[in-house]
């Protein structure tokens, strides 16, 4: 029998035993970390959609608009195996990652008929740097244990202003906004795998779909609810020196690592919050290593993500995007190798497509013969700013 609370706000209140890890569900077979009431009429509707288009079938079905609990546990193990060709509409591809995330990436396409996949690519889930690249120095650890707790002892905690960046909540740490960088507990550190401070290392929390789209090629959409500040997914690739891209045309995967443009709000980029140390990697901030002003100097290193990538790489721009980019460092505290990794910028309701802000400055794009492209805009937003570059 329900507790009076849970009548109160309509929810039944349910454990697993030994799994104090729980999502909420609904009828439509959409599993989120947030009451129903979230939700907006239109996201209703679309979900009604997604149901009678037999994706519900590999989600949980329960009485109209009658919350329950069911497991993460449970999730990511009905979410971890193939799904079945004959129940998804427009299936090309049962699992993206080739079973090398947690959760199953499938891949559907109902535009083009018949429907094709994308183009072949090697999928990695980290970041890999060539033998010929000279990586940072590993960063000294914090010297906490099981998972870090205590701001007053903690040498990471001390990194990020004294404070740790994520907010502990059912489902994940969460980062509710921005931040100029973010130090997370690395492989030096004496705390476990499923520390706080470790939140984008944890792997994928939310079950995501890579599909065609009418008129902006591949996207991707989470059939979970994300809730704001969620860690979403990190941009990988192969990890090179931005000049030797220069001469590369047509290569519409690579993610500039510029987080020295945003901890100094140079360009386009807005300057965000916390104090970042005044001398970072051995040169002064704002200045790069040949003692340039950062607002005259691309920066040097990106991830290339053409050949060799995940799902990221086919998340696309909004000028009102739902997600935002923020620079991480664990391994290393080198900020022009930082990891880019994406986390939800507002409450997403599931089926709805996940975005960022590419962060072009108009007229940056130029091509072989210094002649500046241009690209339109397809994101469709009130705020659309017509061009991506």
């Amino acid at each position: 029998m329900s507790s009076p609370d849970a009548k109160k706000d309509g929810r039944k209140k349910a454990k697993v035993d030994g799994d104090p890890d729980t999502s909420e569900v609904n009828n439509l077979g959409i599993s989120w970390f947030a009451p129903l009431t979230v939700l907006s009429n239109s996201s209703i509707t679309s979900i009604k959609k997604f149901r009678e288009t037999r994706r519900i079938n590999h989600l949980l079905r329960t009485d109209e608009f009658h919350l329950t609990r069911k497991s993460r546990r449970d999730l990511v193990q009905e979410s971890s195996s193939k799904v079945d060709e004959n129940d998804l509409p427009g299936l090309v591809c049962n699992d993206l990652c080739n079973g090398k995330e947690n959760l199953c990436i499938p891949v559907t396409n109902e535009v083009d008929d018949p429907p094709v996949a994308p183009e072949e690519f090697e999928y990695i889930s980290s970041t890999r740097v060539p033998k010929n690249l000279v990586t940072p120095a590993s960063a000294e650890g914090c010297n906490c244990k099981g998972k870090c707790t205590d701001t007053r002892t903690c040498s990471c905690a001390t990194l990020n202003g004294s404070i740790f960046p994520y907010v502990g909540k059912a489902g994940g740490g969460r980062l509710f906004e921005p931040k100029a960088v973010v130090f997370e507990c690395g492989p030096n550190c004496g705390c476990g795998p499923m520390c706080l401070n470790r939140t984008s290392q944890q792997g994928l929390k939310y079950r995501l779909e890579v599909y065609k789209t009418p008129d902006k090629g591949w996207g991707v959409r989470s059939w979970d609810y994300i809730p704001s500040g969620g860690y979403v997914c990190e941009y990988t690739g192969v990890l090179r020196k931005t000049s030797d891209l220069d001469n590369v045309s047509g290569n519409d995967y690579f993610f500039e690592i510029d987080c020295e443009h945003t901890m100094n709000g140079i360009g386009v980029r807005e300057k965000r919050l916390g104090e970042v140390p005044p001398i970072v990697n051995g040169h002064i901030a704002g200045v790069d290593g040949d003692g340039k002003l950062l607002e005259e100097s691309d920066p040097d290193y990106c991830i290339d993500a053409a050949s060799s990538g995940n799902v990221t790489r086919f998340i696309n721009h909004s000028c009102e995007p739902n997600l935002f980019v923020q620079c991480v460092l664990s391994s290393h505290h080198d900020v022009k190798q930082a990891r880019i990794v994406l986390f939800a910028s507002e409450n997403i309701p599931p089926m709805q497509e996940l975005t960022y802000d590419y962060g072009y400055e108009l007229g940056s794009v130029v091509d072989t013969d210094g002649i500046v492209k241009e690209l339109p805009c397809c994101c469709g937003t009130a705020d659309c700013r017509k061009r991506l570059y």
